[in-house]
């Protein structure tokens, strides 16, 4: 696999390091932070280094907010922002948008609509909801409201066909999954509701410029933050996003040492 040419970690303030959650900093619907990986990062904010987690979730598990502390919280595959606690930005569906994604063609799908309210699902018959949907109290999908969509999700073995009829109908909405690691998943969001889009949104407001940015990430929803980083830090080893990465790491569970031992560095570092 190839990756991006080699260059210096940054190492001058201010720093930004960004974390996608589920296969980097987690594993796989995880609820916890490594040990780990949770000293390191304490460590990290020692330092001065500002943290942020961009995911594709909708709400982290209270555990991981606790353990990274963020500076900025980005969520639904960078479709809501929340700097410092606050609200920055929401992303939502326009009413025609949404309409064009639930006419879907996908006999037997389990469609979750997600709102800031909660969530709408339609559970096929003779399908059982996900434990994690339960757990949320969801609500029947034809309850869900036609307006403050913010995330669409769709699970069924044929999504990838769904992916490119929407890609070439509705060209500006943002689609991941339908292809390794989730190939059987598929998750939409609004126009310019992305992982990169939002890094350079946080980046900027929290005063750091894109050079001095830092993400982690393993999935195809990774690959757009991945891409406009300052630095690129793949974890596992989907081909998809070698391109991007200027230094791979196996698998999350090397996160906490790779972490550590850029603290080290940057304890002897000279901030500029």
């Amino acid at each position: 696999m190839t990756t991006r040419p080699s260059r210096p970690f940054p190492t001058n303030h201010p720093l930004l390091f960004a974390f996608d959650l589920d296969g980097t900093l987690i594993p796989d619907a995880g609820r916890t932070v490594p040990d780990e990986t949770r000293q390191a990062l304490a460590r990290l904010r020692t330092l001065g280094v500002k943290l942020a987690i961009i995911t594709g979730r909708d709400m982290p598990p209270g555990a991981v907010l606790e353990a990274v502390k963020p500076d900025a919280l980005v969520t639904n595959n960078g479709g809501r922002i929340e700097l410092e606690g606050e609200l920055h930005t929401e992303a939502q569906f326009a009413p025609d948008d949404l309409e064009a994604v639930l006419a879907h063609e996908l006999s037997g799908a389990q469609v979750v609509v997600f709102t800031a309210g909660g969530l709408y699902v339609d559970v096929p018959e003779g399908k059982a909801p996900e434990a994690w949907m339960v757990a949320r109290s969801y609500q029947p999908l034809s309850q869900a409201p036609r307006q403050g969509v913010l995330k669409i999700g769709f699970y069924h073995p044929e999504v990838a066909g769904l992916a490119s009829r929407l890609r070439s109908s509705h060209p500006h909405l943002v689609l991941t999954g339908g292809q390794a690691p989730y190939p059987h998943f598929l998750t939409v969001t609004p126009e310019g509701a992305h992982k990169g889009a939002a890094l350079v949104l946080v980046a900027g407001a929290l005063g750091v410029p894109l050079a001095h940015t830092v993400v982690f990430g393993d999935s195809d929803n990774d690959e757009a933050m991945l891409e406009v980083a300052g630095y690129a830090v793949q974890v596992g080893t989907l081909p998809l996003l070698a391109p991007h990465a200027h230094v791979q790491l196996p698998h999350h569970e090397a996160l906490g040492a790779y972490l550590h031992a850029v603290a080290d560095g940057l304890g002897t570092a000279s901030p500029v």
